[in-house]
């Protein structure tokens, strides 16, 4: 199989201004994503998806490839990522090249494993699964977990049943870490939703899954990474 490993790093940022190549640990955010992917050996590309020619050049030095910018419709923060694998997709048919698999790996998710991407790829063949996505536990049980009224009231924030439930008698609940999405091109394209059939979920504990969002993020991963 031929497989593609996509990046997406726009320009800018609402949060935090260019975050995608802001220095953690010494080096361009993105560039932990880019390494591991080149080291994993899964990929026979690894691509930036980037609006940029300074994170084009970036992304080059640290061993991705980006044979073509980002089309205006999809250089937004409105796009969704799905879009911008799709436009990926189908410039890399215009260029010649076509892939089985493609892998989408967010850079704000930097701390994922070599041991991670090739999990997911022995999951999506022991399985015969069409789609692998990264999933991890959620760290408040949802038994916990309600929302408040205006005037911030807790009555009935917790039901009586739930209340009295015991923590390791729960069953836990888990939710997308953001870190890997690995679909079978055929499928993607056919229907952009790939948890719909087929897809399974991969397992990451929370160190690997921490994805950066705010300022603080970034110091929290550096410690992490120390």
């Amino acid at each position: 199989m031929r497989n593609i490993a996509i990046i997406p790093a726009r320009s800018g940022s609402k949060g935090i201004e260019d975050k995608n190549i802001k220095l953690l640990g010494g080096k361009p955010l993105m560039a932990y994503t880019i390494e591991t992917a080149v080291k994993s050996g899964c990929f026979d590309v690894v691509m930036v998806s980037t609006d940029s020619e300074e994170y084009k050049e970036i992304a080059l030095e640290y061993g991705a490839e980006v044979p073509f910018l980002r089309d205006e419709e999809t250089a937004t923060d409105k796009a969704s990522v799905w879009s911008v694998c799709r436009e990926v997709l189908l410039k890399y048919i215009d260029i010649g090249k076509e892939f089985d698999t493609f892998t989408l790996l967010q850079p704000t998710t930097p701390l994922r494993s070599v041991d991670d991407i090739k999990g997911c790829f022995k999951m999506m063949e022991d399985k015969k699964a069409d789609a692998v996505v990264s999933m991890c536990e959620l760290e408040c049980s949802m038994h916990l977990v309600n929302t408040l009224p205006e005037d911030n009231s807790m009555d009935n924030f917790i039901s009586e049943e739930n209340y009295k439930k015991r923590r390791q008698d729960i069953r836990p609940y888990y939710h997308f870490n953001g870190a890997i999405y690995l679909s079978k091109v055929e499928t993607f394209m056919k229907e952009e939703n790939i948890y719909k059939n087929n897809c399974y979920a991969y397992i990451m504990d929370r160190y690997r899954s921490f994805d950066i969002d705010e300022e603080i993020d970034f110091k929290i991963c550096e410690a992490l990474l120390k």
